[in-house]
């Protein structure tokens, strides 16, 4: 089947992946007095003296915005909101499959930093968290950044922080299957982007120590002019060992290389200079940056990608549902660190050590299980970290 070809079929047929419907009967003179004038009245005067009712009274306990600005589409780069809309509506879809969260896609017509900004934040008293969809960096990091700063609810940029998770769990396992410790472990992530950088934070953050980043220019070093401020700010804490060159100087000796760049810049050769046992995760789509079976056949004892058609799929899906389901539930003000490091090791528990395996490193995306693990472990650090409001 070309899948391609295929979904495009179905999108004609389906115009539009989700939809609303009412959850209340509108169907005697009754009703309509109930669900709207006059009495929906009350409910209104009852949140404009306590804007918290707003989550009991209304949907928003159960409501998040999807928003992108169609500037990183997939890997179809800036091609415009509205086209963007396939996706947030797909984003959407799994939302509500995956976790029961509504969703809603929103899709600015505004590459300004600032302008986003304000739409969404005034925009966020309808929601109950803040879901960043493709949008380009660095604008990306400015735009969390400072909803995070006058938001009260969560925002969550998935590009980054949903791949970091996913990719941290998808490392958990592996690190078990060849015995190698965390903190001693060299990696390698090519792609400095929004993906690369916050995955990168995010392995420091669960314990990796000695990390390499490169871009299209090579070995990002510090007080390099490519560099933008966030490859600048991971400079001065990355490439301990200074090297410089591209990235087969960078793998020489690593146990661990990330991709989020682009197909096939990953050889044979280059993952046989690297440490016994390597551990890859090539994740450019839809074509991987080595593809496993010469990974393997070079050597690599672990291969992930972002496909589902290979097995180890890194695929977000396994967690921005659970976490705005976890976050909504306990009405947390932010997403933060902890949270993400409690979803990474609550994804990673669902295999058991002895079941690990080679082609088994990571839950499937369909896996049931997956949602209420994450949820779980995001209401519990949640609430130890002082951010869950009720």
């Amino acid at each position: 089947m070309d899948v391609r070809q295929e979904s495009l079929k179905k999108h004609y047929e389906w115009k539009g992946k989700i939809e609303v419907i009412s959850r209340t009967p509108i169907n005697t003179r009754e009703d309509l007095s109930l669900a709207y004038t006059p009495g929906v009245a009350e409910p209104c005067v009852v949140i404009s003296k306590d804007v918290d009712k707003s989550y009991e009274l209304t949907r928003r306990s159960n409501l998040v915005a999807v928003v992108t600005d169609g500037t990183a589409i997939l890997g179809l780069g800036d091609i415009g909101p509205e086209a963007g809309m396939p996706v947030m509506e797909g984003k959407c879809a799994l939302f509500k499959e995956f976790a029961d969260v509504d969703a809603f896609p929103l899709c600015i017509k505004s590459k300004d930093v600032d302008e986003i900004v304000r739409t969404i934040y005034l925009l966020s008293g309808s929601f109950g968290g803040i879901n960043l969809e493709d949008i380009s960096a660095p604008r990306c990091f400015e735009i969390e950044k400072k909803l995070k700063e006058i938001c009260d609810i969560p925002v969550f940029h998935d590009d980054q922080h949903g791949t970091a998770i996913v990719v941290a769990a998808a490392l958990i396992n592996s690190l078990k299957l060849v015995k190698k410790n965390i903190g001693e472990v060299k990696v390698v992530i090519n792609g400095a982007g929004s993906a690369g950088i916050a995955i990168g934070k995010h392995l420091m953050n669960i314990g990796v120590k000695n990390l390499t980043f490169c871009d299209r220019h090579g070995i990002i070093c510090e007080n390099d002019a490519n560099n933008n401020a966030a490859q600048e700010e991971m400079a001065k804490v990355t490439n301990l060992e200074h090297k410089k060159g591209n990235l087969a100087d960078a793998l020489v000796g690593a146990d661990v290389f990330v991709g989020v760049s682009a197909p096939n810049l990953v050889n044979a050769q280059m993952v046989k200079s690297m440490a016994s046992d390597a551990i890859l995760f090539p994740m450019a789509n839809p074509t991987p940056e080595i593809m496993p079976d010469i990974a393997k056949q070079a050597g690599a004892r672990v291969v992930g990608t972002g496909r589902s058609d290979f097995p180890n799929q890194i695929n977000n899906v396994l967690a921005f549902p659970g976490i705005f389901r976890g976050a909504l539930d306990c009405r947390a003000s932010c997403i933060n660190e902890e949270m993400k490091v409690a979803t990474s090791y609550a994804l990673a528990s669902l295999i058991p050590d002895d079941e690990i395996s080679e082609i088994n490193i990571i839950v499937s995306a369909l896996d049931k299980r997956v949602a209420k693990a994450v949820a779980e472990a995001v209401i519990k650090t949640a609430k130890e970290t002082g951010v869950a409001r009720i």
